[in-house]
C-alpha cells in the first residue's frame, strides 16, 4: 500500500483517458444536484475532500471493469481501479471536465439535466458565501422564475456570461477556453481586471491546484483484503455484497470468454435459475418483488460452497467444510458453473419437500437460512432421500431445527455440522445424529410466548396444524392441503377473540394456542365469542352439529370448550394437544405439561 496525492485535475484526465475506472461491482453514480454543488464550493476553497483508493490492475482477482459514468465507453483497460471516492470524483469529472451537462437529480429524484457555474463577485466574497457562488442551470443555459418562460439568469452565450459574471466551471482545466473567455470578460468592463485578479487567486488557483488523498491498494492485494478495505472505507452506506464481487470476477475470467467474445454474466445465470424456481415453487420467492426476496443469491452460493467443500474434503483437499464469506469469495468460476445446475435441481426438491410440510408461501416459511444445507446434502446424497427413512429423518432434523429454533443466529458453523451429519444419518453411519436433533428442545412454556410470525416456531405449528389434517371451518369437504392454502386465502385466525379476553386471558389469547389456519370465508364469520359464530358456521356448513364439531377437533381442539366458552380448560386441553404434535414432528424428547416427559 502506498500513499499519494496527485492532482485534481492528473485524476480527471485519467478518468477521461480510461486509465482510472470501476471495478464492476461500484454501484451506478448517484448524487444529486445539490450534493454537486456543495461538493464544487469545497474544491474551490480547498478544503479536504476526503481520502480516495485505488486498486492496481494486473493481479489476482481480474475484475471486470467499466468506465466511470460520463467517460469514453470505448477506452482501452485501466491502470487503476477506483475502490472509493466514486460518488466524489464522479461528479468533479461530470461538472468540471465534461462539455456537457450532467445527468443528475433534484431531491425528489426528479432527473435533471445542469450545467455548473460561479458567481464571480460572491465567489471573492466571504468564503461563508462560498455555497451561494455555485450555481446550476438547465441544459439550455437559461435558469427560470416560473413556468410563464421569464428568465432570471440567461447564459446561454459567451457574452451573457461575462456580463452576468458567471464563469462556466467546465472549461477550468482547459487553459485555452479559460484564457478566452477571461479576455472576453475585461473586455466587456476593464473594471473587471480587479475582480478577476481576485477570482483567479481565490478560486481558479484552487482548483487547477487541488490535491486528492489517495491510498494505492498494489495488484496482489487478494479478494478477500479488497472486499474488507472496501466495506470499511465506502462513504455510500451500502454493504458490498459477495454476488457483486463475484459478478465483477466471474466478467473478468478471460477462460471462461465465449467464442462471441462475451464474459459470463452471472447475473443473468442467477435470473435464469431463480425464475425456474420461483415459477415452480413461489415459497422459495417471488420475482415480482425482486430477485433476492425469498431464496437470495447468498443462499444459493452458499450451498455451492458447502457442496464444493464437501468434494474437496472427500479428496483430501479441505479438512472441513465450510461457507464464510471468505469461501464465497474465492468460488472459482469453474467449479461454479459445474456444481450451479445440481444445487438448482437441489433446491427445486427443497421446493417440494416443503410443500409436503404444508409451506407454500414465503411468509409462512420459518427459516429460510435452513435451505441451504438442505439443498447441500440433497446434492450429495441424491434420490436417497426419497426413500422412506430418508424421508423421515429429513423431515424429524428439518421440524427440530423449525421447532427447536435452531437456525436463529450463528448458523453458518451448523450448516456445515448439519450437512456432514444428516449425510451420515442417511446413509445410516454408526453413532451418528445430527447435533440439531439431539440438541433441539421446546419447552412447554414457549407455547405462550408463541404470538407472531417473528417465531420460527410459531410458523411450525401453523404449518403441523394443516399437515395432520385441519378441516376449514367454511370448506368441510376436505382437509387443508398445499393448494388451498393460496386458493381459500387460508391465515392463522384467533378462536377466542382478543376482545372477549380481559386480565390474564388478554396475553393467552395471542398465543398461537388460541389461533388456527382458516380459510379468509371462515373468518369474516368469526365475530364475538365461539359459542355464537360457531352456531353460524355451522348452519352455513350444513353439517348436523356433532359432525361439525368433528370438523373443529381436526384443529386439535376439544369443542365442548367453545361451547361452554370455558377459556382456561380450551386452552389446558389445546396445549397438551400441541405439544403431542410437536413431540411427534420432533420424534424426540421434549419437556411437556402436566409431567409429560415425551420420550420416544
Amino acid at each position: 500500500m502506498s500513499l499519494d496525492s496527485p492532482t485534481l485535475k492528473d485524476l480527471l484526465k485519467k478518468i477521461a483517458s480510461g486509465a482510472l475506472q470501476l471495478p464492476d461491482f461500484q454501484r451506478e453514480w448517484k448524487w444529486e444536484d445539490e450534493r454537486i454543488k456543495a461538493l464544487i464550493a469545497t474544491v474551490t476553497l480547498d478544503y479536504p475532500l476526503g481520502v480516495a483508493m485505488t486498486l492496481q490492475t494486473g493481479g489476482a482477482p481480474q475484475f471486470r471493469t467499466r468506465p466511470l459514468s460520463g467517460a469514453d465507453e470505448d477506452s482501452g483497460p485501466p491502470d487503476l481501479l477506483l475502490l472509493d471516492g466514486q460518488q466524489r470524483l464522479t461528479s468533479l469529472f461530470q461538472a468540471l471536465y465534461r462539455d456537457a451537462p450532467v445527468e443528475t437529480v433534484d431531491d425528489r429524484n426528479k432527473p435533471l439535466k445542469r450545467w455548473y457555474y460561479i458567481d464571480i463577485a460572491k465567489a471573492i466574497g466571504a468564503p461563508s458565501e462560498r455555497d451561494e457562488a455555485i450555481v446550476s442551470v438547465p441544459e439550455d443555459r437559461i435558469l427560470k422564475a416560473d413556468g410563464l418562460g421569464r428568465g432570471v439568469l440567461d447564459l446561454s452565450t459567451t457574452e451573457k456570461e461575462c456580463q452576468a459574471g458567471y464563469f462556466p466551471l467546465n472549461v477550468v482545466f482547459d487553459t485555452k477556453r479559460v484564457n478566452a473567455w477571461h479576455r472576453a470578460y475585461v473586455q466587456l468592463d476593464g473594471s473587471n481586471w480587479d475582480h478577476w485578479s481576485q477570482f483567479e487567486d481565490l478560486v481558479l488557483n484552487h482548483v487547477q491546484a487541488f490535491n486528492v488523498p489517495m491510498i494505492n491498494l498494489p495488484a496482489t492485494t487478494t479478494m478477500g483484503a479488497v472486499c474488507a478495505v472496501f466495506e470499511r472505507v465506502n462513504t455510500g452506506g451500502v454493504p458490498l455484497n459477495v454476488f457483486e464481487l463475484l459478478t465483477a470476477t466471474y466478467a473478468g475470467d478471460q477462460a471462461h470468454v465465449d467464442e462471441f467474445n462475451d464474459y459470463y454474466q452471472l447475473p443473468a445465470e442467477w435470473l435464469r435459475i431463480k425464475t425456474d424456481l420461483a415459477s415452480r415453487h413461489p415459497v422459495l420467492g417471488s420475482l415480482e418483488a425482486g430477485l433476492d426476496d425469498g431464496l437470495s443469491s447468498s443462499d444459493f452460493l452458499q450451498a455451492v460452497a458447502l457442496l464444493r467443500t464437501w468434494e474437496r474434503k472427500q479428496a483430501g483437499l479441505a479438512s472441513s467444510l465450510s461457507c464464510k464469506r471468505r469461501d464465497l469469495l474465492e468460488l472459482p468460476l469453474a467449479d461454479f458453473r459445474r456444481l450451479a445446475p445440481r444445487i438448482a435441481e437441489a433446491f427445486a426438491w427443497v421446493g417440494s419437500f416443503l410443500q409436503g410440510q404444508c409451506i407454500v408461501r414465503g411468509g409462512d416459511l420459518p427459516y429460510r437460512p435452513q435451505l441451504v444445507p438442505l439443498a447441500a446434502v440433497r446434492a450429495i446424497v441424491g434420490e436417497s432421500t426419497d426413500s422412506a427413512d430418508g424421508e423421515e429423518k429429513i423431515a424429524q432434523w428439518y421440524w427440530n431445527g423449525v421447532l427447536g429454533e435452531m437456525y436463529g443466529a450463528s448458523i453458518e458453523r451448523r450448516m456445515t455440522r448439519d450437512v456432514e451429519q444428516l449425510v451420515g444419518w442417511i446413509r445410516r453411519e454408526p453413532g451418528v445424529t445430527p447435533d440439531t436433533v439431539r440438541e433441539a428442545a421446546f419447552l412447554n412454556e414457549r407455547l405462550d410466548t408463541l404470538t407472531t410470525r417473528n417465531s420460527a416456531a410459531y410458523k411450525g405449528i401453523y404449518a403441523l396444524l394443516i399437515k395432520q389434517g385441519a378441516v376449514d371451518w367454511c370448506f368441510t369437504e376436505v382437509p387443508l392441503n398445499a393448494d388451498k392454502i393460496v386458493a381459500q386465502s387460508v391465515d392463522v385466525r384467533q378462536i377466542f377473540p382478543k376482545t372477549w379476553a380481559t386480565g390474564l386471558h388478554s396475553r393467552k389469547t395471542n398465543s398461537i394456542v388460541n389461533k388456527t389456519p382458516l380459510s379468509f370465508r371462515a373468518s369474516r364469520s368469526m365475530i364475538g365469542p365461539p359459542a355464537s359464530y360457531l352456531t353460524a358456521l355451522q348452519l352455513e356448513s350444513g353439517l348436523r352439529e356433532e359432525w361439525f364439531d368433528d370438523v373443529i377437533a381436526t384443529h386439535l381442539i376439544d369443542p365442548a370448550t367453545l361451547h361452554k366458552m370455558d377459556f382456561d380448560l380450551f386452552y389446558e386441553n389445546r396445549a397438551k394437544q400441541l405439544l403431542d404434535l410437536v413431540r411427534q414432528a420432533m420424534g424426540k424428547g421434549t419437556v411437556f405439561r402436566g409431567g409429560w416427559d415425551g420420550e420416544n
